[in-house]
């Protein structure tokens, strides 16, 4: 794969995000995260779906660490600080599963609380149905773990063709139209940031077209699989999605349907779009720490 790297310069004076970023290797792939909080709390790993990175989280990375957490939150590969392979067909839901169990792996992280949304979600709850000795709870906020069963809705078939064909991909502009507040200019530049030209865009574009949607997909057979093992996940599961998202709005019912450790949880719809983190991230902060202090003493107990 040939790889590109954003130059540091570009993320200069980003606006309420003053972390300096951390790197991992991964078999010549560099991965970026961020991190705030002691290293020694509870992990609280926060995964960015598309076309966002870390910075989508500046809102609720101050509160979960004020409040004892180790919040981490990794830019995807294509994404924010870390490399971007130039080819769309660099790209695969499988590679992008292995990268970030990669990464966890190389941090040593153990009894994570797991925050994810859009695409944080479809590796997120893929690494937790895989991998579920390794995560205490999970809370979803717009997301779900595709398995090909179900149809998706006709936005989601418009949003794969924009991401695919459409002469101009801007990645501030999409984020601000999924919000249900409006950025700031400064915001909007600060998700171009990434990426300087459409060279740097390959992995964002890529996205929308891994999503499995037909039984034949090769992601399939892993997320049934996962999704299986997340029948019987009875660890504490959550969700708080927004009321305003036109592809994931409803996917809620489901994982609570499914989830055994969904049961009996306080789930919410908050107001806000597709990007929930950008309307409503202290509350969502919250929602994790109040999780947390509910369970913690009883989460050892549970089988996975």
């Amino acid at each position: 794969m040939k790889l590109l790297r954003t130059p540091e310069e570009r993320f200069a004076r980003l606006p309420d995000f003053p972390y300096a970023p951390h790197y991992t290797d991964l078999d010549g792939v560099r991965m970026a995260h961020v991190e705030d909080g002691p290293k020694d709390g509870p992990v609280v790993l926060l995964l960015h779906g598309e076309p966002t990175w870390s910075f989508l989280y500046r809102h609720m990375i101050p509160p979960l660490a004020q409040a004892g957490m180790r919040a981490m939150a990794p830019d995807l590969i294509g994404f924010g600080r870390s490399d971007k392979p130039t080819r769309v067909s660099d790209y695969s839901y499988q590679r992008h599963v292995d990268w970030v169990w990669q990464w966890v792996e190389a941090q040593g992280l153990r009894e994570i609380t797991l925050f994810c949304q859009d695409w944080g979600s479809l590796i997120g709850l893929r690494l937790a149905g895989s991998y579920p000795e390794r995560f205490a709870r999970v809370v979803v906020g717009n997301g779900m773990l595709p398995t090909a069963e179900h149809g998706v809705p006709l936005a989601f078939h418009l949003w794969r063709a924009f991401a695919l064909y459409a002469p101009i991909f801007p990645a501030g502009r999409i984020v601000d139209i999924g919000s249900a507040r409006r950025l700031s200019k400064a915001e909007r530049q600060a998700y171009d940031a990434p990426f300087p030209s459409s060279r740097y865009q390959a992995g964002a574009r890529a996205f929308p077209a891994l999503v499995p949607t037909h039984a034949n997909d090769p992601a399939v057979p892993a997320n049934r699989a996962a999704w299986q093992v997340l029948g019987n996940f009875h660890k504490p599961f959550l969700t708080v999605f927004g009321t305003g998202d036109p592809i994931l709005g409803r996917a809620d019912r489901a994982l609570q349907r499914h989830v055994p450790g969904a049961a009996g949880q306080p789930h919410d719809r908050l107001p806000g779009g597709h990007f929930i983190q950008e309307d409503q991230g202290p509350a969502l902060a919250q929602r994790i720490l109040a999780l947390i202090r509910a369970t913690t003493l009883h989460t050892a107990e549970l089988p996975s």
